[in-house]
C-alpha cells in the first residue's frame, strides 16, 4: 500500500562557472532529472540565463516548483565564480527559496573519480573480451571492506599553482575531505602528500591516489608523485559535470543545510591578480 506519509519529491538548480565549464543540473530528491555543461572559456555570463532556461524547460520544470538552488562556490576562477554565485543568490531571494553553497573541488573530486573508475571499468572489459586476462591492479583492492581512495582535485591557478584538495572515498557517497580548500604551489603540495602517505600506518595508506580535473599543466609534476609500493597513482583529466555539483547540493538541501542569501560569498582563496598588484603598489 502506498506510503501517504512519504514527504512529496524537492526539486533543485545547481550552478557551478568555477572552471572553464559552466556546469549545470535539475535534480529531483537525488536523481538527475536534466544536466547541461557548457564549454564557455569561462566567458559564463552569456550563457547562464539560456542554459537555466534549458534545463527548466527539458525538465518540464515551472520556477514555483524549485525548492532550492545549489551553487558551487569555487575555488577557481576569480571571475567565474561569481557568476553563478550571484545568480543563484539573486534567484533564491526573487523566488524565495533556500540556496546552497557547496565546494567546486568536492565535486570536480567526486566526478573525477568516477570518470576514472568507468574508464578502467571499460578497458578492463576490453581486455576481457580480447582474452587479455591481466592481474587485478593494486587499486583494486581485495576482499572484505572497499579499498580506500585518494582523490586530489585541481583546477589551474597559473605559475605553477593549483586549486587544491584532498579527499577520500571507498564507495558510491561524497568524497570524505581530508584537507580543505586552497591554492597551493604543486611541487609544496606533492610533497606533502608523500610524506603523508609515508607516514601513515600500512593499513591506512590509500589503494589509489587519483589525481584529477585540470591535470594538463601539472601532469609532468603530478606524475612523479612517490607512493608507496600498493598505492596505485592515476592522473585523469576531467571537466566538472552538473550531476556532481548537484548531488552535493541535493544531499545538503535535503539535509535543511541553508546559506544566507545575502552572506553567502564565493571562495576565493587568493586576492584576484588586480588587488594583488594594487596592494604590491601601495
Amino acid at each position: 500500500m502506498e506510503d501517504l506519509q512519504k514527504e512529496p519529491r524537492q526539486r533543485f538548480l545547481a550552478l557551478d562557472t568555477s572552471t572553464a565549464v559552466m556546469a549545470a543540473a535539475m535534480m529531483e530528491d537525488h536523481a538527475l532529472l536534466e544536466e547541461r555543461n557548457e564549454r564557455a572559456e569561462r566567458n559564463h555570463s552569456v550563457h547562464v540565463v539560456p542554459v537555466m532556461e534549458q534545463l527548466l524547460a527539458a525538465s518540464s520544470t515551472e520556477t514555483g516548483q524549485l525548492d532550492g538552488i545549489a551553487v558551487g562556490v569555487g575555488p577557481g576562477s576569480y571571475t567565474g565564480i561569481r557568476i553563478a554565485v550571484t545568480a543563484a543568490k539573486t534567484l533564491a531571494w526573487a523566488w524565495d527559496i533556500p540556496v546552497a553553497g557547496v565546494s567546486s573541488l568536492q565535486a570536480l573530486a567526486w566526478g573525477g573519480w568516477h570518470s576514472g573508475l568507468a574508464a578502467k571499468a571499460a578497458a578492463a572489459a576490453e581486455d576481457a573480451a580480447a582474452g587479455a586476462g591481466g592481474t587485478p591492479s593494486a587499486d583494486q583492492g581485495s576482499t572484505g571492506a572497499a579499498p580506500v581512495h585518494w582523490i586530489v582535485p585541481l583546477v589551474d591557478a597559473r605559475r605553477g599553482q593549483a586549486c587544491t584538495a584532498l579527499f577520500a572515498s571507498a564507495g558510491s557517497d561524497a568524497p570524505r575531505r581530508l584537507a580543505p580548500d586552497a591554492i597551493r604551489k604543486m611541487d609544496g603540495w606533492l610533497e606533502a602528500l608523500a610524506a603523508r602517505m609515508a607516514e601513515a600506518a600500512p593499513e591506512e595508506r590509500p589503494a589509489a591516489v587519483w589525481i584529477v580535473g585540470e591535470t594538463g599543466p601539472h601532469a609532468a609534476a603530478a606524475a612523479e608523485l612517490s607512493c608507496p609500493a600498493g598505492t596505485a597513482l592515476q592522473l585523469v583529466p576531467y571537466e566538472l559535470e552538473g550531476r556532481w555539483v548537484g548531488r552535493l547540493g541535493a544531499a545538503a538541501l535535503l539535509a535543511g543545510q541553508r546559506d544566507d542569501v545575502h552572506a553567502l560569498v564565493p571562495n576565493y582563496t587568493q586576492l584576484s591578480e588586480a588587488e594583488a598588484n594594487l596592494l604590491r603598489k601601495g
